[in-house]
């Protein structure tokens, strides 16, 4: 049975926030933690408005871009804090006062790269029918190919993980990193795949 401490990583590990921040950067684990899952490259979209398939998303989309780094939308909007624009990438690196942070792309934080590394498990789960996110494969930490917003890349193709700036390479190469996947929407899972896909982590 899992223990209420790993649960309680589990609950904070699927909410959207700065709660990822605190974990990664303030944690000093005595032993490995049993796992967290994440949204890991970002958006550039809007809910149930892919802007890849949608000439009107895609137009809403540039026009929530041009407010989406103002410093006062940072600081008081969770969701932008999640906004990865890929076609102009020095503006999110320079104004994402989270998201360019934690995922090591202004420079690197090795009490990051350290804290992410003790993790037994990295469990991460894309919903293959994800009406919120957007891009889906960001669930698995794959993103669009810088320069523009059609064609994603898997993970392995990302700088993050060829330089291994967060870890990630060196997780995969010893089995810590699991993808999961399943049919739904936006975190709609029942309890029993639950119980079959994520509590033996916890256990």
């Amino acid at each position: 049975m899992a223990s209420s401490s790993c649960l309680c990583l589990l609950a904070l590990a699927f909410l959207l926030g700065s709660c990822t921040s605190l974990a990664l950067g303030d944690l000093d684990p005595p032993a490995p933690l049993p796992l967290v899952i994440w949204h890991g490259m970002g958006v550039f979209g809007l809910p149930r408005c892919p802007g890849e398939s949608s000439h009107i998303c895609d137009f809403i989309r540039k026009t929530l871009n041009a407010g989406a780094y103002n410093k006062a939308i940072q600081e008081r909007l969770v969701q932008a804090e999640y906004w990865h624009d890929p076609i102009k990438e020095d503006i999110y690196r320079n104004h994402s006062i989270f998201l360019a942070d934690i995922n090591q792309e202004r420079g690197v934080n090795e009490s990051y790269k350290k804290n992410l590394m003790a993790l037994k498990k990295f469990v991460m789960v894309k919903f293959l029918n994800d009406s919120i996110v957007d891009p889906v494969d960001s669930e698995w930490f794959g993103f669009y190919r810088s320069g523009q917003a059609k064609e994603t890349i898997p993970l392995q193709e990302s700088t993050l993980y060829t330089q291994d700036r967060l870890g990630l390479k060196a997780m995969d190469k010893a089995g810590q990193l699991v993808f999961l996947a399943l049919e739904g929407d936006h975190l709609q899972l029942s309890e029993e795949w639950f119980y079959a896909h994520i509590i033996p982590f916890l256990e």
